[in-house]
């Protein structure tokens, strides 16, 4: 009788498997696209994606040729995650479990499509140019000095000994400019220990490394984050450091702020992208700890890696952040308090 069983189970695990690879064929350079309908996925192959690329780079359209490339990457990852997902699969008796795998393939593959129009969007902010940032270590200050014989960015103020504490919802957020120094690209760089606490566990620990320059802009040269989950280390996602496989650093706040400018605050493609575009800076904000009265500017932060999602941030002069507005839900993360050395 067992025999029989499990050779029922065989007989239907391998028409539901020819079901899945047929249903949701190689993702290739062709770059399929799949779509859910009534009775299941249709993929339909896309053909010339790969002299799409060859077309963008003969045009100098560098920035759409990066868009295009990591769309490539986001389509061959999920086709390996695919390819294991069938294999865990066969070594299981849920028959539902090759169903699974078919919806969350349209996911990713939706995931991918939209990521790839928002950095197009990007493109058409920032123009089709090579991103690559001239850093010269001689442009750069002293971080120690900031506050003291430097005088720092009004509104990105990294003086040694600043403690910052945010709360938002059930999360409190402590943000440390640090005594520590660290060289990247061999620039010494601020070393900022940002602590996020729910409800008095810790579930992000994070080093941040700034740098500012001589004219006063605040570059962001990467970050080192610790991701806990009751207590254990679950990930360092978001992790990067400039001139570390291909990252690039970034801008986090100018000393002469432009509204309508957009700008990359970092840039490790499909880890780190994020970016920023100056909406005011006359901005009117007041939280428990701080306000400002037409002098705050407003940024709009927003990533490639998650379309839709964007915060509108407001920095008061000579205190820094002070307040962040989720823009779909309006959460907000506020300044609770702030300590000078």
């Amino acid at each position: 009788m067992l025999k029989n069983n499990v050779s029922i189970f065989k007989s239907i695990t391998a028409t539901l498997l020819v079901g899945v690879i047929s249903l949701v064929p190689t993702l290739s350079f062709a770059e399929d696209f799949c779509t859910l309908q009534e009775d299941g996925i249709t993929c339909h192959a896309k053909p010339g994606k790969v002299e799409n690329l060859f077309v963008a780079y003969l045009g100098r359209k560098f920035c759409t040729l990066n868009a295009e490339s990591a769309r490539f990457a986001c389509l061959s990852e999920a086709e390996d995650d695919r390819w294991v997902a069938i294999g865990n699969c066969l070594n299981s008796t849920d028959l539902l479990c090759f169903v699974a795998i078919a919806e969350q393939l349209y996911e990713v593959t939706q995931e991918c499509a939209e990521q790839f129009e928002a950095r197009l969007e990007v493109c058409e902010a920032l123009g089709e140019d090579i991103y690559n940032p001239v850093v010269e270590p001689s442009n750069f200050v002293d971080p120690t000095k900031i506050g003291a014989s430097v005088t720092p960015n009004p509104y990105f103020p990294l003086v040694p000994g600043t403690i910052w504490t945010y709360k938002g919802g059930d999360q409190t957020i402590t943000v440390t400019v640090t005594e520590d120094t660290k060289v990247i690209l061999g620039v010494t760089c601020a070393v900022v220990h940002d602590v996020v606490e729910e409800e008095g566990e810790v579930i992000e620990d994070t080093l941040d490394w700034y740098a500012q320059d001589t004219q006063g802009n605040v570059w962001y040269f990467g970050e080192i984050a610790k991701n806990f989950e009751d207590g254990e280390l679950t990930d360092i996602e978001g992790s990067w450091t400039g001139g570390v496989d291909s990252a690039k650093v970034g801008i986090i706040m100018p000393i002469n702020p432009v509204v309508g400018q957009v700008y990359r605050q970092e840039f490790a493609l499909s880890d780190a992208e994020d970016m920023a575009e100056i909406l005011s800076l006359t901005a009117s904000e007041s939280v428990s700890a701080a306000s400002c009265t037409g002098d705050c500017v407003q940024t709009r932060d927003f990533s490639p890696l998650a379309p839709g999602v964007e915060e509108h941030k407001y920095y008061a002069p000579n205190i820094g952040f002070i307040l962040e507005v989720d823009v779909e839900n309006g959460d907000r993360v506020e300044l609770i308090s702030m300590s000078k050395p």
